[in-house]
């Protein structure tokens, strides 16, 4: 008995590979469940999502899972199940994330779980990586912290400087009131 093989169908296929190569330029993914979400809304949160660098797609499920296998990606199954958006994020994934679970407070939108640089996190470790601070926020403070002790040096050399001028003040005011 000859053995079966099924073909895909041509819209099918391609569906997959523009998914693939959509999904290609981003580095994080944080997979929702939209249900109950107004077409306003949705509008609404691919605004603030367009201002950070990143977007956010309605998926089909089969597809997605698909072309997260073909792209070498751990297995995402288990957050493609029922209603799928994904927030696709190129930069910072903290700061796409923050904004989801800040536009999540005030509507019905659920975070499943998300690929982060390769990573496979739960719905609540995204909550806690979405609570980092970004990484622009960082290099503030590494820069802070290396600048600190050149900044020490200029105010202590400037306190002494500052110090013999006050000096030298206070003992002209003497010898003028004398």
């Amino acid at each position: 008995m000859a053995e079966h093989v099924t073909k895909p169908q041509p819209y099918k296929v391609e569906a997959v590979e523009a998914l693939k190569e959509k999904f290609g330029g981003f580095s994080g993914y944080i997979f929702t469940d939209y249900r109950g979400l107004t077409v306003g809304q949705i509008t609404r949160l691919r605004g603030e999502l367009r201002k950070l660098n990143a977007e956010y797609r309605v998926v089909k499920n089969n597809f997605a899972r698909i072309a997260f296998r073909e792209l070498s990606q751990p297995d995402v199954a288990d957050y493609l199940v029922g209603p799928t958006a994904i927030a696709l994020a190129k930069d910072e994934a903290s700061q796409v994330a923050k904004s989801i679970f800040d536009f999540a407070r005030e509507t019905s939108v659920k975070v499943k779980g998300g690929l982060i640089d390769g990573q496979v996190f739960a719905g609540g470790q995204v909550e806690a990586f979405s609570k980092l601070p970004s990484r622009t926020q960082l290099v503030a403070v590494l820069m802070g912290t290396m600048k600190a002790p050149v900044r020490n040096l200029a105010c202590a050399m400037n306190g002494v400087a500052l110090k013999l001028v006050r000096t030298l003040v206070a003992v002209a005011d003497k010898k003028e009131s004398e």
